[in-house]
């Protein structure tokens, strides 16, 4: 047995909203929409990973999601721009990241990062 593919689901009354910040920003391509489930991805691959944590580092609560973009910075202004609520950072953490929380249309807060070089 292998598991093959790891899926979020995050309940809300209005699964159009997430398209301005998962799609819009964060520019995942919409892969299904039924109206009553809206599904984003890529069609990169990518590592599968489940993390459980009793923080979320620093101090700070845990994220709901967390996101590894290319940029940290240029996802952070596109945030900050469009107005979504930024809950932490942007900060270079001691583990080799520089990251910002954000809080989706959902309320989820979302652990937006890049690695270091």
């Amino acid at each position: 047995m292998q598991v093959r593919r790891i899926v979020v689901n995050l309940e809300t009354p209005d699964p159009a909203a997430a398209r301005e910040f998962y799609q819009g920003i964060l520019g995942l391509e919409l892969l299904m929409d039924h109206g009553w489930i809206v599904t984003y991805g890529s069609s990169q691959q990518m590592s599968v990973q489940v993390s459980f944590a009793s923080e979320g580092g620093s101090g700070t609560p845990v994220p709901g999601l967390s996101i590894e973009v290319d940029d940290v910075d240029e996802v952070f202004a596109a945030m900050s721009a469009s107005a979504f609520e930024i809950v932490y950072g942007p900060t270079n953490e001691p583990w080799g990241v520089r990251r910002f929380y954000v809080r989706d249309p959902f309320g989820t807060i979302v652990n937006i990062l890049s690695h270091r070089p």
